[in-house]
């Protein structure tokens, strides 16, 4: 019924779109709705299911064939991440993992690197996670306290990250770190680090008010060895790296919300159509029919966006102000439909077995992570204001 609302999506609309869709499809109704609540006891996915998502080449999708990928273009990649979304799966963490580390390393890695890591990442065989968050440093990410002292052959790193996705699982991770400091030259530096390395720790998996089945987690470096062959990217550079993919992270979160607010509005639709109160279904309502108009209008003035930043990354042509505004907006739009879906489940829609409920309390978190929505304003502002932070910064210098 939504779908008979909403304009076609052209970006998803070729056949290859269409067969890989009916397959994900598939895929989560086979093999992952029934194992949602044994992962929210265990507090992780099993390691099964990325090995079973990377034999259907559902990771790493725009990554080149050379290294294992599917060899496709983002919008796939996108495809996926709205899939899971609509059902409200977010054990899994496929998407940091795809779409966040695997660039790093297909862009700033060497060939040995990329040769290495991505094959075995797309296979599913190999689960990755990004260290940036630390306990007293979240969006300032030049804060960052984990050092890496260079010891000739290899680095020396102590220190600690936090609210790691895929950190309980993770074979490797991308960790930022301090190189030289107290030195002139010091700066942030990005190391693959594996979790077998000694004194490579992980945390116990948090409890959290939603995402129950994600494995998230702290992770602790304690005079961990890295060789130097696994500096991604130029000693010092890390934060720049970082500042320039996390358009593309962002805007991974927009999609989960959008898909997000989509699959909420309709297990809606289908319950107010079903559910009766005072002799007529709830759905016959005005009130629920101005509410449901109002939740679709929203999604679908957002989808137009996203789609058109989705093409814009395909392109690497997504800027940081328009990625910035997709994971703001969309996050916010997808909070308050779930809201708004939620009590028109009235009392059943705070009971853990309805989607609804699992729904509201998953999407609170992505308005924090990737950057808080705070952030997010003020990113966008420093893009209207360009000019004048640039005059303010010559003056002072």
């Amino acid at each position: 019924m939504l779908q008979s609302v909403l304009l076609p999506r052209d970006i998803y609309a070729t056949e290859e779109h269409q067969m890989m869709q009916e397959m994900i499809r598939d895929f989560i109704k086979n093999e992952i709705m029934d194992q949602i609540d044994a992962w929210e006891e265990k507090g992780m996915v099993s390691r099964a299911i990325w090995e079973r998502a990377g034999a259907l080449g559902l990771l790493c999708i725009d990554m080149p064939e050379q290294y294992g990928g599917s060899g496709l273009d983002f919008s796939f990649s996108a495809l996926f991440i709205e899939e899971l979304g609509r059902e409200g799966i977010t054990g899994p963490g496929f998407s940091l993992h795809s779409d966040i580390v695997a660039p790093y390393l297909l862009k700033y890695g060497t060939e040995a690197q990329k040769q290495n890591y991505l094959p075995r990442m797309a296979s599913g065989k190999l689960i990755t996670s990004i260290g940036m968050t630390e306990p007293n440093c979240g969006s300032d990410l030049k804060a960052i306290t984990t050092n890496a002292v260079d010891k000739g052959d290899h680095y020396l790193v102590n220190g600690q990250k936090t609210f790691i996705t895929n950190g309980y699982l993770c074979d490797m991770s991308v960790v930022a770190v301090k190189t030289n400091v107290g030195t002139a030259k010091e700066g942030v530096s990005l190391l693959i680090m594996e979790s077998a390395y000694d004194g490579f720790e992980k945390g116990v998996p948090f409890k959290k008010i939603g995402m129950k089945s994600q494995d998230t987690c702290e992770l602790f470096f304690d005079n961990v060895k890295v060789p130097k062959e696994n500096l991604l990217g130029e000693e010092g550079m890390g934060f720049k790296i970082m500042m320039t993919e996390l358009a593309r992270e962002r805007l991974t979160v927009g999609l989960n919300a959008i898909a997000g607010a989509e699959g909420a509005i309709e297990k809606t639709i289908a319950y107010t159509s079903s559910r009766t109160a005072f002799k007529q279904p709830i759905a016959g309502f005005q009130n629920t029919q101005f509410k449901l108009a109002e939740c679709a209008t929203q999604l679908q003035i957002h989808q137009a966006f996203l789609d058109r930043c989705t093409l814009l990354v395909s392109k690497d042509e997504l800027t940081a102000e328009s990625a910035s505004m997709a994971k703001y907006s969309a996050t916010e739009m997808h909070g308050r439909v779930v809201d708004e879906c939620l009590q028109l489940f009235g009392g059943y829609g705070y009971m853990w077995d309805y989607p609804i409920a699992r729904m509201y309390a998953d999407n609170r978190v992505a308005r924090i992570y990737a950057g808080t929505n705070e952030i997010m304003k003020i990113l966008i502002a420093r893009g209207l204001f360009k000019e004048l932070f640039q005059e303010m910064k010559t003056k002072k210098t």
